[in-house]
């Protein structure tokens, strides 16, 4: 899958560099470009480490963060780039779709304990409403988000103490309590073949919670 992603943004003027990170060995034939840059783990690193990683080897004004599942629906980022020359806007993202076209929930409202409550009993998920204008929403997935690198490296990061997911929404809680802005634009489209492992492995279930309980223990008492 990674390899079909790094075709389709090698296909991409804009595209300066891309950091691939390796998180356990694999044997993947890249295709041969100075553009490509691999980090290859001694040990397994969570998600949030992976990210800084291959930060410290930006020079450009903006990071994207990519899954390895995602795949591109056309060329997104003049119009994503576009989007960031407004100072305000720290983060933005295009419309995330699954591979049979339904439109995926990349755009959220912040969780808090008595929406994840109610999600539970299935009176509402946190979601927006499907619109063809304007939205500017509360956090961004991180399976496909472009990062102005100044508005990243002024909140630190994200969060290393998180080993796999909540990253995104913590992440985007720091950019918006320091005054940001987050886009998703409409216009502008990717395909994600999610995995969805917290939902078939323990582990994976373990660390969703561990995750989840520290970005309401941070956003409920800061």
């Amino acid at each position: 899958m990674v390899a079909n992603l790094v075709s389709d943004l090698l296909e991409c003027l804009e595209v300066a560099k891309i950091v691939i990170t390796q998180n356990v060995p694999e044997k993947i034939d890249y295709p041969a470009d100075r553009r490509i840059e691999i980090i290859c783990n001694d040990v397994p690193r969570g998600y949030g480490a992976n990210q800084n990683a291959a930060f410290a080897k930006v020079t450009t004004p903006f990071f994207c963060v990519l899954n390895p599942d995602i795949r591109l629906d056309g060329n997104p980022f003049p119009l994503l780039l576009e989007t960031l020359l407004d100072w305000r806007m720290a983060a933005c993202a295009p419309v995330i779709t699954k591979p049979d076209g339904e439109r995926e929930d990349s755009a959220r409202k912040f969780p808090t304990a008595i929406s994840l409550v109610g999600k539970a009993l299935g009176l509402g998920d946190g979601t927006y409403p499907d619109t063809a204008g304007t939205l500017n929403p509360d956090w961004l997935a991180g399976m496909f988000l472009l990062v102005s690198s100044s508005a990243f490296r002024e909140v630190g990061g994200f969060d290393e103490n998180y080993f796999l997911y909540y990253e995104d929404v913590d992440l985007c809680w720091r950019l918006r309590r320091r005054g940001y802005e987050l886009r998703q634009v409409m216009d502008a489209g990717a395909v994600h073949d999610a995995r969805r492992a917290s939902r078939r492995d323990w582990q994976h279930a373990r660390w969703h919670l561990a995750s989840m309980a520290r970005f309401l223990a941070r956003s409920t008492f800061l």
